[in-house]
C-alpha cells in the first residue's frame, strides 16, 4: 500500500474502533470467545484538547482462556499521558508551521492547560488561573517525531507507488547545524505541480554527483517513476547538474527564478554605484531609484518573457543600457536554463 491507502486504511481502523458496541468489547480479542464477563475498571487521565480528563476505561475476563483485557479507544494512545489528537497537532503544527519544538510545545501546553500564552489570548479569563498545570515539554514532541519518522523510514518502499507525477519537480539542499558542530544537508524533492514531497536524504554535502543519486534512488524507490521526468528546476549547484547530465540528460533543467534574482542582487547594486558615482547623497538616491527601476524592469522582462523573441529583445534593450552590460551577459549565459519552461517539450 502506499502513503495515501496506508492513510485510509488507518482512519478506516480508528472508526471500526469507536463504532464498537457493547457486544463487540464482549468478545475476547485472543480466542474470540463471547464467555466473559466484566472485571473492574480503571481510570486514564490524559490531556486533551479541552484539558485534562478522566476516563474510565472498562476491563473484561474470558472464562474460556481464563485471561483479561481492556476495551480501547480511538482517542487514546496506549502507555501515553496525552490523547491521540494531541500527539497529531503536535505534529503537524511542528511540521506544517515549521517552528521550534520548543515553541510547539509551548502553545500545545497554553492550549490545554490554560496557562502561558493562554493569558495573553484571554487575559479576563480568570477560571484559568484554577486549572492543572500542563508539563508538556520539547522533548516529548521531539520523541513523537522521532517515532513517526521511523515508521515513515521503514515505509520508504512504494511509499508514493501510483501516485501520479507531472514529470517536473524541484530540488534543493537545506543545511542544518547539528549538535557537536557537525554539518549536514538534507535533500528534498518536490513535484512542482501538485506538490508532492518524495523522501528526503540526509548527507554530508552537495557536491558531486553522489548525494544526487542517493536522492533520486529513494525517491524512484519510494514510486517515482524516474525515466519519465521531463524537467527539474534548481539552484543549478555543481553536482546536480554533473548527475542530470551523466544520469538524466533527457531532461530540461531550469534555473529556480528565486536563486537568478539573489545571484543578479550583487551585479544590480554594483550597476546603481556606478550609476551615481560622483553625485550628491539627495541626487544619488533619486537617481539609484531611477536606475535600479529601469534595470529591474528590464532583468524582469527576460524572467518573465512569455518568448523567446521577447526575451531576445529585452536582452538588446539591456545591453544597450548604460549599466546593463554585466547583467545582460550574466542573463544571456543562462538563458536557455530560465526559459526552459517554454520548450515544446512541455506541451
Amino acid at each position: 500500500m502506499n502513503i495515501v491507502e496506508r492513510g485510509r486504511a488507518f482512519l478506516q481502523s480508528l472508526r471500526e474502533l469507536a463504532g464498537r458496541s457493547v457486544w463487540d468489547w464482549r468478545r475476547c480479542p485472543r480466542c474470540s470467545s463471547t464467555v466473559t464477563s466484566k472485571w473492574g475498571t480503571y481510570d486514564r487521565h490524559p490531556w486533551c484538547f479541552e484539558g485534562r480528563k478522566t476516563i474510565a476505561v472498562q476491563r473484561h475476563m474470558c472464562r474460556s482462556c481464563d485471561r483479561t483485557y481492556s476495551e480501547s479507544s480511538a482517542l487514546l494512545v496506549r502507555g501515553s499521558w496525552y490523547a491521540r489528537e494531541v500527539h497529531r497537532c503536535a505534529v503537524d503544527h511542528w511540521q506544517h508551521l515549521g517552528t521550534s519544538l520548543r515553541r510547539t510545545a509551548e502553545v500545545m501546553r497554553s492550549w490545554m492547560g490554560r496557562q502561558e500564552r493562554y493569558h495573553l489570548w484571554r487575559p479576563l479569563d480568570t477560571a484559568a488561573m484554577e486549572t492543572e498545570r500542563c508539563t508538556l515539554a520539547a522533548s516529548t514532541v521531539h520523541r513523537w517525531l522521532d517515532q513517526a519518522g521511523k515508521v515513515a523510514q521503514e515505509s520508504v518502499k512504494g511509499q508514493l507507488k501510483g501516485i501520479p507525477s507531472s514529470g517536473t519537480v524541484g530540488v534543493d539542499g537545506l543545511w542544518a547545524r547539528l549538535r557537536g558542530g557537525a554539518k549536514a544537508v538534507v535533500l528534498l524533492v518536490v513535484d512542482s505541480v501538485h506538490g508532492v514531497v518524495w523522501p528526503p536524504v540526509v548527507v554530508g554535502g552537495e557536491e558531486g554527483q553522489a548525494p544526487w543519486q542517493k536522492l533520486f534512488d529513494r525517491a524512484g524507490e519510494a514510486g517515482l517513476a524516474v525515466d519519465e521526468l521531463r524537467g527539474v528546476t534548481s539552484d543549478r549547484t555543481r553536482g546536480l547538474v554533473a548527475y542530470l547530465r551523466h544520469t538524466l540528460g533527457w531532461v530540461q533543467h531550469q534555473c529556480c527564478v528565486w536563486h537568478v534574482w539573489r545571484n543578479l542582487r550583487r551585479e544590480l547594486s554594483r550597476a546603481v554605484a556606478q550609476a551615481v558615482e560622483g553625485l550628491g547623497q539627495e541626487a544619488a538616491k533619486q537617481a539609484g531609484r531611477v536606475v535600479r527601476s529601469e534595470l529591474v524592469g528590464l532583468v524582469r522582462g527576460v524572467i518573465d518573457a512569455p518568448s523567446y523573441e521577447a526575451a531576445e529583445e529585452t536582452l538588446v534593450k539591456l545591453r544597450e543600457h548604460p549599466q546593463g552590460g554585466r547583467i545582460e551577459h550574466i542573463l544571456n549565459l543562462q538563458l536557455d536554463h530560465i526559459l526552459a519552461h517554454l520548450v515544446s517539450y512541455y506541451g
